[in-house]
């Protein structure tokens, strides 16, 4: 016999009893697949959480390089800066301790000339690389910037005053390199 002319049975229609094996069958399958379809969900919900906060903190990372990157820079020379403040002042010390220039000899008029000019050039470097002077005479003591070396009754001025400038500071940008050393009021004027 050939097996092209096999005619598969007719199929039976299901019993009552089927319908409802498979209805329950169905069922357990839908409750199943809906189970696995939330935990799918929360799966990929949580994975995309965590890559959020991964971009978050790689966002952070990048500001907070960049951040220190520009701090670096801009703060590079701060020691040297330092170093060279007593270049300064020991420059302008020595201006202030030369006599009139009318009775000196030319000689001695070019040399305090000289002093005066490597003096404004260290001063123009020095502003250049963002450092500035701090001459707070008269202003009002101010312990972030100045430090006090001693106090002055002085009834003319309001208590607190920067009345006497020992040393002037500097800053470099916003970060302090040297306080001002200062003589301050006090019983003044409240």
């Amino acid at each position: 016999m050939k097996e092209d002319n096999i005619i598969p049975p007719p199929l039976e229609a299901p019993s009552g009893k089927n319908l409802e094996n498979i209805a329950e069958g169905l069922e357990k399958q839908a409750e199943t697949e809906t189970k696995e379809l939330s935990a799918l969900e929360g799966e990929v919900a949580t994975l995309k959480d965590q890559w959020l906060r991964a971009m978050a903190e790689t966002e952070n990372l990048r500001r907070r390089a960049t951040r220190d990157r520009e701090e670096a820079l801009k703060y590079a020379g701060a020691n040297f800066g330092r170093d060279m403040l007593s270049i300064a002042d020991n420059l302008r010390r020595a201006l202030e301790n030369c006599p009139a220039l009318e009775d000196l000899p030319d000689a001695v008029k070019a040399l305090i000339q000289g002093i005066e000019l490597t003096e404004s050039a260290l001063l123009s470097a020095f502003e250049r690389h963002g450092i500035q002077k701090i001459d707070p005479m008269g202003e009002k003591f101010d312990a972030n910037l100045h430090q006090a070396m001693f106090e002055v009754d002085d009834e003319s001025v309001s208590a607190g005053t920067v009345v006497q400038v020992l040393q002037v500071g500097y800053v470099m940008h916003d970060r302090l390199l040297r306080p001002a050393m200062v003589g301050v009021s006090k019983n003044g004027v409240k």
